[in-house]
């Protein structure tokens, strides 16, 4: 399935400039006058409705600014803040943080044989939701670029992410398979789903 899915976006990573290189001390100083409020000096954001950027894929970071600058994803925030970024820019902030280390996080309550450990390895077969390890990789280390690493990432950040999919509020997705996938999915779900991923490592 997963094969089937890669072979539909298969042109997608060059959209996401995949193969450019950044240059990780230029980027460090972008972030250290530009991003260090919201997303901490090395990419572990503090703040939970933020995302945390230590350690994920330079390719999936670079395509979020490049559509946060183009308006392919709304946030009134990035928007401003990308459209400062050159494309060197952009790739030098996405080398930076792509080489930190992310500090993980713990799940509060969906850990071994909890509803959000059975939505991400197995899915919800009664609505069709597939597995998000089917993308996201059994430890949530992603498949660069086209699925971002979420092992660790804050799930409150996790479920506003999937709560714009499910409203058609973030349409950045390729070929709409997270509005298809979270407009399946209840509440609990997302929450149950995203507090595993806390917890991933």
């Amino acid at each position: 399935m997963l094969w089937k899915v890669l072979a539909i976006l298969g042109l997608v990573a060059t959209s996401m400039t995949a193969s450019a290189a950044g240059d990780a001390a230029k980027g460090q100083v972008i972030v250290n006058n530009v991003c260090i409020a919201c997303h901490a000096a090395d990419g572990n954001s503090v703040i939970s409705a933020n995302p945390k950027l230590a350690g994920q894929h330079a390719g999936y970071i670079n395509k979020q600014l490049t559509n946060f600058k183009s308006g392919d994803r709304k946030n009134a925030v990035m928007t401003g803040i990308a459209t400062a970024l050159t494309a060197d820019d952009m790739l030098n902030v996405a080398a930076y943080f792509s080489a930190n280390k992310m500090t993980y996080g713990k799940a509060k309550e969906n850990g071994k044989g909890s509803l959000g450990e059975k939505i991400y390895r197995g899915g919800i077969l009664g609505k069709g939701v597939p597995a998000c390890a089917s993308c996201h990789g059994a430890t949530g280390s992603g498949l660069p670029p086209q699925f971002p690493r979420l092992a660790g990432q804050h799930s409150e950040y996790l479920v506003t992410q999937l709560t714009n999919f499910y409203k058609g509020e973030r349409a950045n997705d390729p070929a709409k398979m997270m509005r298809t996938i979270a407009g399946k999915m209840s509440e609990a779900e997302m929450i149950a789903v995203a507090d595993y991923i806390q917890g991933l490592r």
